[in-house]
């Protein structure tokens, strides 16, 4: 008798403290994992849109550049203090590349521009180099020597950074016309045979405008 009454106590359960649900613990881990993708997601957006409005990308990346676009002017200085303004080039085919001391794929293309300058620069291509990393001014003409660049090294700041959308990757590189509109841009690194191409393409488009000046 006593162990048919001990069976029956161990049988009931007690009141008040119901059995947790059938995962239970999975779906807090589900919810909790939603909650911090939705916090990753908004600090990425504030950092971009803190990024895209202190450059001006957001705006200009998708105007400047664009094919047969009036490439933007501006004076900026050279190595030497002399100021170099890009309207004055007008006539000739430009290279404009912007780049820093310490980006690695620029160190692999501005060897590359120092041979096409000389091979082009008789048919009349002007590189012109823009250093993003304008506090190390010493560095730059340090950087510009050893790499026995041979053409024009201006000190970039914001304001043409920004004239040109922001600049978002190094190297960025704008092939310009004769006339003064933009052939091509290039992000990044590419192929010599593309850079090639780029600079035989600025060298045709304006050439009645190079025409026009030499008989002047």
């Amino acid at each position: 008798m006593s162990e048919v009454t001990q069976s029956k106590h161990h049988d009931i359960q007690p009141q008040g403290e119901p059995a947790p649900p059938a995962g239970g613990g999975s779906s807090m881990k589900r919810d909790a994992v939603v909650v911090l993708v939705v916090i990753i997601a908004i600090a990425a957006m504030l950092i971009g849109g803190k990024y895209l409005s202190k450059s001006g990308a957001g705006k200009l990346s998708n105007q400047v550049g664009a094919k047969g676009s009036e490439a933007p002017d501006f004076e900026l200085a050279d190595l030497q203090g002399k100021p170099v303004r890009l309207s004055e080039l007008r006539g000739r085919a430009v290279l404009l590349n912007f780049w820093a001391t310490w980006c690695a794929p620029c160190k692999i293309e501005i060897p590359w521009f120092v041979d096409l300058q000389k091979q082009y620069g008789p048919q009349g291509l002007q590189i012109v180099g823009v250093a993003v990393d304008v506090d190390n001014k010493d560095d730059v003409a340090k950087f510009a020597r050893e790499m026995g660049i041979n053409y024009p090294v201006l000190l970039g700041n914001d304001r043409v950074s920004a004239q040109y959308g922001g600049v978002e990757a190094l190297p960025t590189s704008y092939y310009i016309g004769r006339d003064g509109k933009v052939v091509t841009r290039v992000f990044g690194l590419v192929s010599h045979s593309e850079v090639e191409a780029n600079i035989k393409a600025a060298l045709k488009q304006g050439q009645s405008v190079a025409a026009a000046g030499a008989g002047q």
